[in-house]
């Protein structure tokens, strides 16, 4: 129980994003030493026998490593958008913020594959 209430205190700050099938989770964690860090989950919905479960990948990111990161993934999201689709407009998917236009297979994968 007390172990409880130290993960919940220690949760600092949390941004969601639906994206259609999926949501992912941007959680500010502090240390023991109050130290932060970033937790990044992506929330999968799957259908399995008789319901629905939730499949969850989580990647954390270090104060050490922000700016590394960020630049790349800023590179990344470049590239994409700039030399592998530089037709599409990415603004008819920010509408509200919510990501739900991007259309599901039935395996619940975007039918956008960045492979």
């Amino acid at each position: 129980m007390e172990e409880n209430k130290a993960k919940d205190r220690d949760e600092i700050y949390s941004e969601r994003v639906r994206a259609g099938k999926r949501t992912y989770f941007f959680d500010v964690k502090a240390t023991r030493s109050n130290d932060y860090y970033l937790t990044i989950t992506e929330s999968k919905r799957k259908y399995k026998d008789d319901g629905y479960f939730y499949e969850k990948h989580k990647i954390f990111l270090y104060k050490e490593d922000f700016d590394k990161f960020i630049a790349a993934l800023n590179d990344s999201v470049n590239h994409v958008k700039n030399e592998l689709l530089p037709d599409v407009d990415f603004s008819k998917f920010e509408e509200d913020g919510d990501h739900s236009e991007v259309s599901d297979s039935e395996d619940g994968d975007t039918e956008l594959k960045w492979d």
